[in-house]
């Protein structure tokens, strides 16, 4: 939705159509509209009363100066394009994005295409996961690559659609990416370590890996949280699922080592249940 300036801006750049690096009181900012740069020029003054759909102040100094090393040596249709892109990602979520997605983003869009132009894919073991932990950041950064191959004519793989989810999930946590890495490293491990142990490759797209993961995350973030559960079959499973059960301990162990933590015996329980389901709709016919 478009508001209106409200101070006179002096334009420092001219990315393209659409964004502007603008002054304010020595203060820069990040002005979008569609054709709000037609005919600019550096220098060139932008009266109160103008039409604009986004403005982004980048406040930090370390931020600034980082940003201003930026457009010092990245393409300015690049830097153009990446600010379209955040924009879009702002009206998806009508949230207000931490200000170092401007320098993260864009720096990752920039050597995103420089890899891909020179056929130097980069592989995401984290992309199954990062789709179901964090399906809202996904869907938006599927928006955000079609722009990207719109504008560049460059195929964007499923694994950068990965990579820029988790730069959106970090803009909406203030800059920061909680635990983001923690649960992908801790469930990619234990997920090689069950396809070897079992010898079975597990679908990745199915809804028992979705629930496995899911319930990962959540016995990761009650430990994290002194918030134990309560398993009252565990007996029950230890007798019924044996083989899942001593899976599901050395499981366990990964996790703790990892994260230094101590897995209780109604967490392993739960983690042997979905193992059980795993094993069954991954492996026809395995022990």
């Amino acid at each position: 939705m478009n508001s209106y300036i409200c101070h006179k801006y002096k334009v420092v750049k001219v990315f393209n159509n659409n964004v502007l690096l603008v002054d304010e009181n020595n203060m820069e900012k990040i002005l979008f509209r569609k054709g709000i740069g037609f005919g600019k020029k550096t220098g060139d003054i932008i009266n109160s009363g103008e039409k604009i759909e986004k403005i982004f102040t980048i406040e930090d100094k370390t931020n600034y100066d980082n940003f201003k090393q930026l457009i010092n040596y990245a393409d300015k249709e690049i830097i153009a394009l990446s600010e379209e892109v955040i924009v879009m990602i702002s009206n998806e979520l009508s949230e207000e994005l931490d200000e170092k997605i401007h320098i993260s983003l864009t720096d990752h869009i920039l050597f995103a295409l420089k890899r891909l132009e020179n056929n130097e894919e980069i592989e995401n073991p984290f992309l199954s996961e990062t789709e179901i932990l964090y399906k809202t950041e996904f869907d938006i950064a599927k928006k955000a690559t079609i722009i990207i191959e719109k504008a560049t004519k460059i195929k964007i793989p499923d694994g950068e659609v990965g990579f820029i989810a988790l730069h959106i999930h970090s803009a909406r946590n203030n800059g920061k990416l909680s635990n983001t890495i923690k649960y992908n490293f801790v469930c990619n491990s234990v997920v090689e370590f069950l396809e070897e142990e079992m010898d079975i490759e597990i679908d990745k797209r199915s809804l028992d890996y979705a629930r496995f993961v899911t319930h990962i995350r959540f016995a990761i973030e009650r430990f994290l949280n002194n918030k134990p559960i309560k398993n009252e079959l565990i007996s029950a499973i230890k007798k019924q699922y044996k083989s899942s059960y001593k899976i599901a301990r050395k499981s366990a162990k990964i996790i703790e080592e990892q994260l230094y933590i101590d897995m209780t015996e109604d967490e392993i329980a739960y983690l042997a249940m979905h193992i059980e389901r795993l094993k069954q709709s991954s492996c026809n016919g395995c022990n």
